[in-house]
């Protein structure tokens, strides 16, 4: 997807309002990043790893967006950490997802350890379609452009912070 537009997207935020990414009239540009949801704990391993990233791509002059498999309400309990600057938003309808490429459904199997371990999808999103994001990352330019894509379907791995910042500085660059 490097070197196409973005697709636009309109998601809750976790008080519910929405907030509204417009590819074609972007203030700044953006890093989004897909997570499976607060339940994950390698997404959180993730969020929490970014956090020295963050700053750097504030300073860069990027919106931050972590774009979750969870419902607003599940989001909520997030807001609580002190010193978060991105911006926490629902895609539990996974129609964002599926408009980046990213939307799996997850196997019977797979749901059954997840049930074994605790982990209910069904709660975590309010909806029963049972599918998740690949967790991804995309850095888009002011032009609305994708200048870099992370994606790996093994949840386990995920983008190095210094290398999405690397990214953001040489998209901000080339701009």
């Amino acid at each position: 997807m490097a070197g196409l537009r973005a697709p636009s997207f309109e998601i809750p935020r976790p008080d519910g309002s929405l907030y509204s990414f417009d590819s074609d009239n972007l203030d700044r540009p953006a890093v989004i990043i897909f997570y499976r949801g607060g339940w994950c704990p390698w997404c959180n391993r993730q969020l929490a790893s970014l956090r020295t990233a963050e700053k750097e791509l504030i300073g860069l002059g990027y919106d931050v967006l972590f774009v979750s498999a969870d419902q607003e309400d599940a989001l909520r309990p997030s807001l609580g950490v002190d010193g978060i600057d991105y911006t926490l938003l629902s895609d539990n309808e996974m129609d964002v997802a599926r408009d980046y490429g990213l939307a799996f459904r997850v196997s019977e199997e797979t749901l059954d350890r997840y049930a074994m371990a605790g982990i209910d999808l069904e709660a975590a999103s309010g909806y029963d379609h049972h599918i998740l994001p690949v967790p991804a990352t995309f850095v888009v330019g002011l032009d609305g452009m994708i200048r870099f894509v992370y994606a790996n379907p093994n949840y386990r791995v995920r983008v190095d912070p210094e290398l999405l910042v690397m990214a953001a500085r040489s998209a901000v660059e080339d701009a």
